[in-house]
């Protein structure tokens, strides 16, 4: 038999590895010490969190929140070692208050926030997030586990929305969430096709998209057509922008003086936000231009450490494409203005 005849093995939660993006700069960033206590919001496999920990010599303190479990599961035993310095929560990221309540702390010295899917949830097939190979259209993070408020029943997992959505609601989910210019085009093939029959399977759906596109704009395209789509319908189905939202508002108040928040983005609605709120807090007036002086008596509660986002190097994209669209951006707590 040939070399390499026998087919790789199949990725499942056990096995899916993760390459933890921008490390050495997120570590520099939020500068870890001993006795400190930080909260990584997005655990994932604890790349980042067993790094911080190394750091500051096994002796700094980690609330880890991550609403999939089996990224808790596999967390759980990388961060083993460290004890009950690391508490792990079943959480998402923007209920990061009650996980800090539960142990007792009023405020951390660090935060971070590393937003978007993970390898494992990429590369486990079955859990619907890849458009490569066929499987049962999910995308849910949480798997299932929580319940939101005020939360429409078409969004519940990506089979939900491909297959209730009206076409003018998919058609602005693909151009606002994935920015794709065929978002109508898109959003008509998805209505006309499960007319015939529910789009039941990740194989499915990324045909029907594949086909939706001009050949023309196949031929040119960089990544499959239906690339977009996929991160568009993930998006709405985890409420990752309004996780976010709901994070920042929260966030400021538990950090203490001095403390950073460091928050890797990669897309540019995520970017955006982070971008947009971190210069609010960073700036001491924000009144209109037009006024003659100050009547909105803000005061900078943060100093913006990057004033451009930190990106992956040379080496890291050789090593890691997949942290191509990986941008950092951090902020330090000030003093409160007398």
């Amino acid at each position: 038999m040939e070399k390499n005849a026998f087919p790789a093995p199949a990725v499942t939660a056990q096995n899916a590895k993760h390459v933890s993006v921008l490390l050495e700069e997120v570590l520099d960033a939020l500068a870890p010490r001993e006795g400190g206590r930080y909260l990584d919001g997005t655990l994932g496999l604890a790349g980042h969190s067993s790094a911080l920990m190394e750091r500051a010599g096994g002796k700094a303190f980690l609330c880890g929140l991550d609403r999939d479990p089996q990224a808790l599961e596999r967390a759980a035993e990388r961060l083993a070692p460290y004890g009950e310095n690391c508490r792990l929560f079943s959480s998402e990221y923007a209920s990061f208050e009650g996980a800090l309540d539960a142990l007792n702390w009023p405020t951390i010295d660090g935060a971070l926030l590393d937003i978007g899917v993970s390898s494992l949830q990429l590369d486990v097939t079955d859990r619907g997030f890849s458009l490569h190979g066929d499987a049962p259209l999910d995308m849910r993070m949480d798997m299932g586990s929580f319940r939101h408020e005020n939360r429409e029943p078409w969004m519940e997992n990506a089979r939900t929305v491909v297959n209730m959505a009206d076409v003018n609601t998919l058609r602005q989910i693909i151009e606002a969430y994935g920015e794709d210019p065929q978002a109508a085009r898109i959003a008509r093939a998805i209505v006309e096709a499960r007319q015939e029959a529910p789009i039941e399977t990740t194989g499915r759906l990324a045909d029907i998209v594949w086909h939706a596109y001009p050949a023309k704009w196949r031929a040119q395209a960089r990544n499959h057509p239906a690339t977009r789509t996929f991160q568009a319908i993930r998006m709405v189905v985890n409420d990752e922008l309004g996780q976010l939202e709901r994070f920042l508002d929260a966030i400021l108040p538990r950090l203490a003086v001095g403390g950073r928040l460091a928050i890797i983005t990669f897309h540019s609605l995520e970017d955006r936000i982070v971008k947009q709120r971190f210069r609010e807090w960073s700036t001491d007036c924000l009144c209109p231009a037009h006024l003659p002086r100050c009547v909105c008596n803000h005061r900078a509660e943060v100093k913006l450490l990057t004033k451009k986002p930190i990106v992956p190097s040379r080496d890291e994209l050789a090593f890691n494409p997949r942290s191509g669209s990986a941008k950092l951006r951090v902020v330090e707590k000030l003093p409160p203005h007398v």
